[in-house]
């Protein structure tokens, strides 16, 4: 009987994988019939399926790359070296054939469920406890590090003063795509106050989003300045209004409660995301977003943990793409070899700035020298933010038609990429060398250190 069981068992699987077969030949088909070319070869459709198929493809293969007492490489680099291929391999390049105006919509929506996820995170009791030490490293490094980027572009690449900010904002912020796995590996790791790493998440949002308005603003210096804050102040009024609209709605006797906030929650972040690119106004977005995430997870409380639940399942398919599309963007022939130099100069000089400041910051926080070097180590990795925001000046640029902006966008966008090709791998690495090294008291189980300590990361 044990051989007519395993015939029956072949025989299932082959008519599973041939259902399967079926179900993507029909789905192909009814595609195809409604929209034509766009679905083959040269077409955008079929562009963005397969990036998106090579994208989690290069995350899976890049994560499978394991180093003894090492954390796992983050699959977000096989990503964007799969985009990074898929643009620079000759006659591939030629099949797959990518819109700008899809690509920028799809990063725009990758960028309000990062929002999202982030305001989810906040946790009120968390932030409740912070002590200095942790605000000062929250946000004194992302600033410094900020402010150092643009001037060190301003003298070297020639980015106007304002563009100079655009790209500091960019550079600073680290990722919590790098740092929050890599820290999970390494026993006795304090993880307390994480939360914490999300204001240096909005801190670089919320500055990238103000310069951004003021470079593509008309009229005076002060003017735009003014309008600048004034986007900062309607993004937080839109976003409580918003956030609260939430809370009641929908009432918590609906069916599929947490179905229905999903939805809810990420259609308006979406909208206001788009609305806020229409009406000239990019910064009230992002912000509108980060409070109204927010102020849902307080009305939610205990509740909102399925919804963020669903939030990161709809980040597990937009995750790939994003990171595919910006590696896309960049065509290694294109590039400007001092362009490269010279950003890798500004990019590894607000690395060393970021590091003694993290480490200056942490100086009378209750640490031993040893954990202030892992704190300043924890903190340098950046991806998520960059891979999110670094194409935005960009795709503005290219609306605007004017050759100059664009430039800049591509200098920005191409800085934002070396960062992440160079600091993820860097930083998660050092995350799992030093954590071991570094880290002498360790702990039971799964209990972080004592409350008179703490590590933020982002």
């Amino acid at each position: 009987m044990c051989p007519v069981r395993e015939t029956d068992k072949l025989i299932l699987n082959g008519m599973l994988h041939l259902l399967a077969v079926c179900l993507f030949a029909l789905l192909f088909g009814v595609v195809w019939s409604i929209t034509g070319r766009e679905c083959l070869p040269g077409g955008n459709l079929f562009g963005i399926i397969i990036l998106f198929i090579c994208s989690v493809l290069g995350g899976k293969l890049v994560g499978m790359i394991q180093l003894p007492t090492l954390p796992p490489f983050p699959p977000l680099l096989g990503m964007l070296l799969a985009g990074l291929l898929l643009r620079n391999v000759p006659y591939i390049t030629d099949a797959i054939f990518i819109d700008t105006r899809w690509s920028a919509a799809l990063r725009n929506i990758a960028l309000s469920i990062i929002l999202t996820r982030a305001g989810l995170g906040l946790n009120p009791e968390a932030l409740r406890r912070l002590k200095a030490v942790c605000v000062r490293v929250a946000l004194g490094p992302c600033m410094v590090e900020a402010c150092i980027a643009a001037v060190v572009s301003h003298f070297l690449l020639g980015l106007p003063w304002v563009w100079g900010f655009i790209l500091g904002f960019v550079l600073a912020a680290v990722s919590p795509s790098v740092v929050f796995p890599s820290m999970l590996l390494p026993v006795g790791i304090p993880t307390l106050l994480l939360a914490a790493g999300s204001f240096d998440v909005i801190l670089a949002i919320t500055g990238f989003s103000t310069c951004l308005g003021i470079a593509f603003s008309t009229g005076s210096t002060w003017m735009n300045i003014l309008k600048g804050l004034l986007e900062v102040v309607g993004g937080i009024v839109a976003g409580m209004i918003l956030g609260m609209f939430l809370c009641c709605f929908p009432s918590n006797d609906q069916e599929d409660l947490v179905l229905r906030r999903t939805l809810m929650l990420l259609g308006l972040s979406t909208f206001s995301v788009f609305f806020s690119n229409v009406i000239g106004a990019a910064g009230a977005g992002s912000l509108c977003t980060l409070v109204l995430a927010f102020l849902a997870a307080l009305g939610w409380k205990t509740e909102k943990a399925p919804v963020a639940e669903m939030v990161s399942r709809s980040w597990d398919v937009f995750q790939p793409l994003l990171f595919g599309l910006i590696g896309a963007e960049i065509t290694i022939k294109a590039l400007s070899p001092s362009t490269v130099g010279l950003g890798m100069a500004c990019i590894l000089i607000g690395l060393v700035i970021r590091l003694l400041v993290t480490f200056l910051l942490v100086h009378y926080g209750g640490f031993n020298l040893k954990e202030k070097l892992f704190i300043s180590v924890a903190w340098l990795p950046k991806a998520t933010v960059q891979a999110a925001i670094g194409s935005k000046a960009l795709d503005m640029a290219r609306e605007e038609g004017d050759e100059a902006l664009i430039k800049f966008g591509l200098d920005v966008l191409t800085l934002a990429v070396l960062a992440i090709l160079t600091t993820a791998p860097v930083g998660a690495l050092g995350i799992g060398l030093a954590g071991p090294r570094l880290l002498a008291r360790q702990v039971k189980g799964q209990q972080a250190y004592t409350s008179t300590h703490c590590v933020v990361a982002s």
